[in-house]
């Protein structure tokens, strides 16, 4: 594959979905989801980053339309499921990593599938683990990117400073919204401010909280990417889902994910990464490879953390491909 190859030379061509709908999930949830590609075909499910990010058009072009059948989902509280979590009486204590496990099961079952590809990227490939430990036999393959796994210093290298060793522009423009005394625990500070029922101090804080992750995905900037996540409902839906899940480590036990990795020995598996993510750094897909040394790991050594980055997208594609059947 070309190194200057654009992502639109690399994915498969734009389609639209033959079916949508939503799921009934409980607790007054209601999951969008789409089908594209062939109604015949292995089935995959794309499994969406923040949490909270929601899915996109795009994200249907890493699947052959006619080997695959592709559905999308936008997990619980945002995208184009309800209730919004921009809403400020948007009650979250039922969106918890163990509800969307739970959610993905019951759209499987209904949608009457045996075995799907789970497709999960930064949060997503968190999601996918924790999914294919609590059901192996319900996975075929597995294809990540941007391993993250929500560990206390993954979650602090990113949120409470860390990463600041390398955006220090950046870093000045997140810690900047939270007084000097708060500071030496971000999300905490960010908690109070996100959840504050003021408009005027969750917004502001829901587009800094996103800012400063939009701003870090890629390895060269990519001012679009960062306009189209900050828009003032999407940012604040994605801080406040984000931030509660960081809250809470995920609702896992310290080093849960990796530590579980047996449970997924069986199941052929991709994992991409780039050399350079500084949202989640190349060491937790490293530390699952090593749980975990039947998955291939695949490191891309020119890129950072999006998936719209040329390697990772042909990397992803490939792996897509091999596991097309």
């Amino acid at each position: 594959m070309n190194d200057s190859a654009s992502l639109g030379e690399i994915l498969y061509p734009p389609i639209e979905p033959y079916e949508t709908g939503m799921l009934v999930a409980g607790e007054g949830n209601r999951i969008y989801w789409e089908q594209s590609g062939n109604p015949a075909g292995k089935p995959v499910v794309f499994l969406h980053g923040g949490p909270g990010a929601g899915t996109s058009s795009w994200h249907r072009q890493f699947f052959d339309p006619a080997r695959y059948r592709i559905i999308l989902l936008d997990q619980r509280g945002c995208g184009r499921s309800t209730p919004h979590a921009s809403d400020p009486r948007a009650d979250l204590r039922h969106n918890t990593t163990w509800h969307l496990v739970a959610d993905l099961e019951l759209l499987r079952r209904n949608l009457g599938i045996g075995q799907w590809q789970v497709f999960g990227g930064s949060w997503g490939s968190a999601l996918a683990l924790a999914y294919a430990e609590a059901h192996p036999d319900s996975v075929s393959e597995l294809v990540l990117r941007g391993i993250f796994t929500l560990r206390r210093h993954e979650l602090e290298w990113f949120y409470e400073g860390g990463a600041s060793a390398i955006h220090p522009e950046l870093w000045e423009d997140f810690i900047a919204p939270i007084p000097l005394l708060e500071r030496s625990r971000m999300i905490e500070a960010y908690h109070r401010r996100l959840f504050d029922p003021d408009p005027a101090v969750h917004i502001p804080a829901g587009v800094a909280w996103t800012r400063w992750e939009a701003s870090t995905l890629t390895l060269l900037p990519a001012p679009e990417l960062v306009a189209s996540m900050t828009e003032p409902a999407t940012a604040t839906a994605f801080a406040r889902i984000e931030n509660h899940y960081f809250m809470h480590d995920g609702w896992f036990r310290e080093g849960q994910l990796i530590e579980d990795a047996s449970r997924l020995r069986g199941i052929p598996a991709v994992i991409v990464q780039g050399r350079y993510d500084v949202c989640t750094p190349i060491m937790t897909a490293w530390d699952l490879h090593r749980a975990w040394p039947e998955a291939e790991l695949v490191v891309i050594p020119d890129a950072s953390h999006s998936a719209s980055e040329p390697g990772i997208a042909a990397a992803l594609r490939a792996a897509t491909d091999r596991f097309a059947g």
